[in-house]
């Protein structure tokens, strides 16, 4: 086994190559398109299948083997290293993304696919023994999966981003053709040209590495209709922000998080309906929010202590420090007011003791499953849990006119839990209709007036934020539980029907 050595190093590296390879078209299809159950399962599913369609071509090959596998090598390096550039163009130039993702999966996968039988071919023909053959190949190829699938999340994506991680997935997997040219020089046909030819395509690979945030900047910007002054990929979301004129945008992996010209409309409603609600304003739990827009407001309530969760801590640093987040959260977040930690809101609320008389639930739309945990009959146990007598638990819940069934959803399932519930919306224009559901354990009635300097909200107004129209309403939902998430279903169906 010593002369192929080199072989099974680079069935390692090739391995773990084409495991980044599905995670990239998974987590980018899943950034673009959204649902990402779905992607993750047609992915997984598609390069299985054509895992099993490559090992069956490969019968097929039956002269010039060495030549044939390093071919294969470089062809999965070129369309690798190349998948996310070209998913991110059919997104903006196509009409058929899901075409287009789907044939980079059948490629990649059919490539990969032909990789394991040509290399056991090329071994076996020496060595005959299939036995030590075989369990060499396949453990360097399952180790390689297992690298591949753990750099990915933890390393890769976090400190490169989708284009600069997929450029050096396919340097990687270039290299490994050209150690495999000159190693085994004498046993390829046309070695020169393949050598030259390969040389060239990792230069190319090696330059759009270096140059990955130049092109990540000029295909986000056909992404994003204004300028984009700010792109920042952190451990657990990408992040851009947009200026047109005197508006600002905040965008967390594609999805608007607030307009400078209307955020006030959004933050009023959140914020000051529930404090006006509650028996006591002391402390308030803001779960989410790490923009500090949610805080700002809540300091103007003079005797309010606010304690901040937000899993982000790349996304609090930024609006704690960028002058143009803090010009607008007023620096709300660096209050010696306010207590922000950095955890996962379900596994906080798990485990503080504190109650508190305001819970605002400020987080993204539930359009994944980690996302999906913190919309669960479960995690609304666990907010009632930490209310403190009289206290009011308020949901931002989407859209009751884009994603009537989401936001009912929201609604049936605080009810499930024994909570009462007062729904009410108001038109934001960035967004459109967009709805919270405000709860507690007793019946709710207001207990304080509204500020008098909002910019929006009055008191005259407040009754007709909880009149809903004839097609904003549904009954026909489901309790959104742990063991059955419909409300990622709820969710996508509405994004679908209104793309």
């Amino acid at each position: 086994m010593k002369p192929y050595r080199l072989l099974m190093l680079t069935t390692l590296m090739i391995s773990g190559c084409s495991m980044v390879y599905e995670l990239i078209i998974s987590a980018v299809s899943s950034y673009l398109v959204g649902d990402s159950t779905l992607q993750y399962s047609v992915t997984i599913g598609l390069y299985m299948c054509a895992l099993g369609v490559g090992s069956f071509l490969s019968k097929y090959i039956r002269k010039h083997l060495w030549n044939c596998f390093t071919c294969v090598e470089i062809a999965i390096g070129v369309v690798g290293g190349c998948s996310s550039l070209i998913l991110f163009l059919a997104n903006l130039y196509l009409a058929s993304y899901a075409l287009v993702m789907y044939l980079e999966i059948i490629l990649i996968g059919t490539l990969a696919g032909l990789e394991i039988p040509l290399l056991t071919r090329i071994i076996e023909a020496d060595r005959k023994d299939l036995r030590i053959t075989l369990s060499a190949i396949f453990s360097f190829d399952y180790i390689g999966g297992l690298v591949g699938s753990i750099a990915f999340p933890l390393l890769l994506l976090p400190h490169l981003g989708y284009f600069a991680t997929a450029f050096l997935a396919g340097t990687c997997n270039l290299t490994a053709a050209v150690l495999i040219l000159f190693r085994y020089r004498e046993r390829m046909r046309h070695g020169r040209t393949l050598r030259i030819l390969t040389c060239f395509l990792l230069g190319c690979m090696f330059c759009g590495m270096l140059l990955s945030e130049n092109i990540g900047s000029v295909i986000e910007g056909g992404l994003y209709r204004d300028n984009i002054i700010l792109s920042e990929q952190t451990a657990y979301q990408k992040i851009v922000m947009t200026r047109h004129k005197d508006d600002i945008r905040l965008y967390i992996d594609g999805n608007c998080q607030f307009s400078t010209m209307d955020e006030y409309r959004y933050h009023e409603a959140l914020v000051h309906i529930p404090m006006a609600y509650a028996a006591a304003q002391d402390e308030v739990l803001v779960l989410g929010g790490g923009d500090g827009l949610a805080a700002r407001e809540l300091l103007r309530y003079p005797e309010t202590h606010i304690t901040l969760v937000d899993l982000d801590p790349g996304m609090t640093a930024l609006c704690s420090e960028h002058p143009l987040i803090t010009a607008l959260n007023q620096d709300s977040l660096t209050s010696d007011r306010l207590t922000l930690i950095n955890e996962d809101a379900y596994e906080y609320l798990e485990t503080c003791t504190e109650t508190y008389d305001v819970i605002l639930v400020d987080l993204p739309d539930p359009n994944n499953e980690a996302l999906n945990k913190l919309y669960t009959n479960i995690f609304y146990r666990l907010c009632a849990q930490h209310l403190a007598p009289g206290g009011v638990l308020n949901v931002q819940s989407t859209s009751p006119y884009y994603a009537t069934k989401a936001f009912w959803c929201v609604n049936a399932t605080l009810k499930s839990e024994g909570l009462q519930v007062l729904p009410y919306h108001l038109q934001v224009p960035a967004f459109g209709d967009w709805g919270f559901n405000m709860a507690g354990r007793e019946a709710l009635t207001q207990q304080h007036p509204l500020p008098e300097d909002t910019r929006f909200l009055t008191e005259e107004d407040l009754a007709g934020l909880f009149m809903f129209g004839k097609d904003e309403m549904t009954d026909s939902v489901a309790v959104n539980q742990l063991t059955r998430p419909v409300m990622i279903q709820y969710y996508n169906d509405a994004v679908r029907n209104w793309e």
